[in-house]
């Protein structure tokens, strides 16, 4: 089981008052449960909308995106000290466009890309965190395909798309779309034993590098969608948003920053793995790197 806090050392971040405050993410998933960890130190679910059946929330029938908002917001702690979410003074804004088993229309996460375009701003919305994907459609030119074209309205706004790889590796031109945008940034894994599963690069029908980043992604601890429970969950879908919260930390620390600038700032300081850059991108996460922490 692996904790985030421990796992990433950031305590030297925390240390000097980098706690991702003042910055949303927009989390495209099964819903959001009310646990108690996002209500500490305040209440961190800004808004929540359901795309699906219209029902009011916050809740989660699947607990796949309770999950993914622990990882980059939950305020809780083990008994050591160490946190369980990456960016815990950060906030969530929830748009469920999955259904209770975890699949999902793609006119549904549409809705939910469009209603960030419009809403962003009004939020607070910095990041999107997509952790979810599916099978590329258009193999001649994926650049077409209408989950690309949405993500990278979403970037062309200024925001920083952060999604997965997918699960359909380790074989070549494995990435699912969206994370097949050559703006966004396309989030696997592969560091660890059991992550083979993680999406491969290149993009079929271009020469598109991917992943960009890799991120831890086997057994990770958070937030269930019951009572007070935590869950480990393994999958790309959980190191996108161990990315999403470090670049929370980054954007509360250097909030000028646009999301090209985060771009670049992954790539710069990103751990060379020793593996393909198909399987690696530029390498793994490296959040004292990214934030200059000395």
């Amino acid at each position: 089981m692996t904790n985030v806090g421990n796992l990433l050392e950031l305590r030297r971040i925390y240390s000097r008052g980098i706690t991702g405050k003042g910055i949303t993410t927009a989390v495209l998933d099964t819903g959001i449960y009310a646990h108690p960890d996002f209500f500490i130190p305040q209440n961190k679910i800004l808004y929540f909308q359901d795309f699906v059946r219209n029902r009011r929330g916050p809740f989660d029938d699947n607990g796949h995106g309770t999950h993914v908002s622990g990882i980059i917001a939950s305020g809780g702690r083990f008994g050591d000290g160490s946190g369980i979410g990456v960016a815990p003074e950060s906030s969530i804004v929830m748009l469920k466009v999955l259904e209770r088993d975890g699949s999902g229309k793609i006119k549904n996460m549409i809705k939910g890309m469009e209603w960030i375009c419009l809403n962003h701003k009004k939020y607070g919305i910095r990041i999107v965190n997509i952790s979810v994907g599916m099978p590329v459609k258009n193999i001649e030119n994926p650049d077409e395909d209408i989950l690309v074209k949405k993500v990278e309205e979403l970037w062309n706004a200024g925001l920083v798309v952060v999604v997965a790889a997918g699960n359909d590796g380790p074989a070549p031109h494995t990435i699912t779309s969206p994370g097949t945008s050559r703006k966004v940034i396309t989030v696997g894994t592969g560091t660890e034993a059991g992550g083979e599963y993680s999406g491969q690069g290149p993009v079929l029908g271009s020469c598109v590098c991917k992943p960009d980043i890799i991120a831890p992604a086997t057994n990770i601890l958070s937030c269930d969608n019951h009572g007070k429970s935590y869950k480990k969950r393994s999958g790309t879908s959980m190191a996108t948003p161990i990315v999403s919260g470090t670049i929370a930390l980054l954007l509360s620390n250097e909030p000028w920053l646009s999301n090209r600038d985060v771009k670049i700032r992954l790539m710069q300081n990103a751990v060379d793995c020793g593996m393909a850059k198909s399987r690696q991108g530029w390498g793994l996460l490296n959040p004292e790197g990214m934030l200059r922490i000395k």
